[in-house]
């Protein structure tokens, strides 16, 4: 490889974004049929299916799409939510109209994209026959995006009609990528799609910290915190449905086999980040969670944390985000060695809303010996086994079927 090429190679790593898999399996097998109606809405669009044996939208489920980078994919969002489960054709089958909400941006503001679900379920209400109430939530970010925009409505009096309120795999406490990856998207030595996902305004929201990549600092970004404070304005939470909630990740406190403190990944040869290593993350002060180097332009750093629980191997839903970058490195020339592809992405106490993230004890807390109490949910029920951040399982799409409103 010529010194241009390893140049084009480094600089093209980038080219990648991080996101669960809402079906992995079978989607190719999915056939997404023609909807009903499609509806054009402010930083968004739905499409609407009815259900069996229905022409018109009777018993709406309303469903926002989750977070990555660009505008949303309803095709790919169809086929990830029927295919391992063909969950969407179970929720037609039983008479409910779906409704798939997305956005212009999966990146943007939450509280803009919140505005389109808001559209979308005044749409719902004034396009729907008969009163049967709403079912309205969302898949990762979109259980977000969902619970602020009925919290406002309710703030401002304006009636959903919604009697349940779900999130799957939601990060109601925060999601957590890796900080050695989120400084790397800013190493990599032109503009590229990982960098700009890290720094889109939906991440710096739901992270529970972040890599600043002008200061180099790790910390609640501000803009998380004017988002739980314009949360905390609305009232946290909507009161008027019922609140239930899945987690990808389990429930007994047990998480994935990833012990603190070693390789996750490394670019072991001569080309390509040559010596680029991160490390899986550890309790303490400055430990080291990534040692970057590159070519092109010749340049290294050291990224250290503090004050962090060991949270890649935490209870929670994963995401292969060591693999992603992995398979890119591969793709233009690195020789890898890949420990630790899956790391937690979305805790578990997150998922279900009973304990923050900071504290060890916390964050690998059974949440299946706690009281119920505890969690800011009516209902939740987390994997039997540790899955995919958003996978679409047998076990959590049927609970929430049993569970939709009459």
């Amino acid at each position: 490889m010529s010194g241009q090429q390893g140049e084009t190679a480094e600089q093209g790593i980038g080219e990648f974004t991080l996101a669960g898999s809402l079906g992995t399996a079978r989607t190719a097998e999915v056939r997404v049929p023609r909807p009903d109606e499609e509806w054009d809405l402010p930083f968004g669009f739905a499409r609407v299916y009815y259900g069996e044996g229905n022409n018109a939208i009777r018993n709406p489920v309303l469903m926002a799409d989750g977070f990555n980078l660009g505008k949303s994919d309803l095709d790919a969002l169809y086929k990830g939510l029927d295919g391992d489960f063909a969950f969407l054709t179970e929720l037609r089958r039983r008479g409910r109209d779906v409704i798939l909400l997305g956005y212009d941006n999966r990146g943007a503001s939450i509280l803009d994209n919140a505005q389109a679900a808001t559209a979308a379920i005044l749409r719902t209400i004034s396009g729907q026959e008969g009163d049967a109430p709403l079912t309205v939530g969302g898949f990762s970010m979109g259980g977000i995006v969902t619970r602020y925009a009925l919290a406002r409505m309710e703030s401002e009096a304006i009636d959903h009609r919604t009697a349940l309120y779900f999130s799957y795999d939601s990060p109601h406490r925060g999601a957590v990528i890796p900080v050695g990856l989120q400084a790397f998207a800013h190493f990599i030595p032109v503009a590229n799609n990982f960098a700009r996902q890290m720094n889109s305004s939906a991440a710096r929201q739901m992270l529970w910290r972040h890599y600043d990549n002008e200061s180099g600092a790790v910390r609640i970004d501000p803009e998380r915190e004017k988002f739980l404070d314009a949360l905390q304005d609305v009232g946290g939470w909507p009161m008027r449905p019922r609140r239930i909630a899945v987690a990808n990740g389990r429930g007994d406190g047990r998480g994935l086999d990833v012990p603190p403190g070693q390789i996750a990944l490394a670019s072991t040869g001569k080309l390509v980040y040559p010596g680029t290593t991160f490390f899986t993350q550890a309790e303490g002060h400055e430990v080291v969670v990534a040692e970057l180097k590159r070519l092109f332009p010749k340049g290294e750093k050291t990224i250290r944390t503090s004050g962090f629980p060991a949270l890649d191997g935490a209870p929670g839903g994963s995401l292969d985000s060591y693999r992603i970058l992995g398979d890119m490195l591969k793709k233009f020339g690195a020789t890898v060695d890949l420990r630790h592809p899956d790391v937690c992405f979305v805790p578990s106490v997150s998922a279900v809303a009973v304990r923050d993230l900071d504290q060890p004890s916390d964050l690998y807390a059974s949440i299946d010996r706690m009281s119920p109490e505890e969690s800011e949910l009516d209902e939740f029920l987390c994997s039997s086994e540790t899955t995919e951040h958003t996978a679409i399982t047998q076990e959590l799409c049927t609970w929430l079927l049993d569970r939709l409103p009459n």
